[in-house]
């Protein structure tokens, strides 16, 4: 292989994200520490998305605006959080990106404005309850109409068990 063609290669997978969808379950957590381990082992980078949902109170518009506004701060608050521990554990600064609307609908507009993520990494929710809902539409229903892959780890996982994964 020649210098360029390696020299594109490495700038290549130094453009590469893994997206992470996190909100407050413990199988997001799962999913963050799996794509920060992959993503330091192969040099990538880390996207982090948290999706606020709208906020449906058209006549009491002024309580809209105040619990639009706490649910921002919210998810700035806990992306904050976990871009820390992304950094500690890793290395890794990741990217922070706070969307308002569907969780479906907002990934795949995040897929479609930033071609340099490559892979979509979610967790299962542990327990008979299913995967939940966005792993069963995108992995599922949609999984053929994606352009990269989507990993899917077992929201049960530990820590070590995660490690030794990746």
């Amino acid at each position: 292989m020649s210098d360029t063609a390696t020299a594109a290669k490495t700038e290549a997978k130094r453009r590469s994200k893994f997206l992470v969808v996190v909100d407050d379950t413990q199988e997001s957590r799962v999913a963050l520490r799996y794509a920060t381990r992959r993503a330091r082992n192969i040099r990538c980078g880390v996207v982090l998305l948290r999706v606020v949902e709208p906020v449906d109170f058209q006549q009491w518009a002024g309580v809209a605006e105040i619990m639009r506004s706490e649910a921002h701060e919210a998810a700035e608050g806990l992306l904050q959080t976990l871009a820390e521990q992304v950094n500690k554990e890793s290395g890794l600064m990741p990217e922070l990106v706070i969307r308002e609307g569907m969780v479906r609908e907002e990934v795949l507009a995040l897929i479609d404005a930033d071609p340099d993520i490559r892979m979509l990494v979610l967790a299962a929710a542990p327990g008979g309850q299913g995967p939940g809902p966005l792993v069963t539409a995108l992995a599922g229903q949609m999984a053929g109409d994606l352009s990269f892959p989507i990993t899917v780890v077992p929201g049960s996982l530990t820590d070590e068990q995660i490690d030794r994964l990746t």
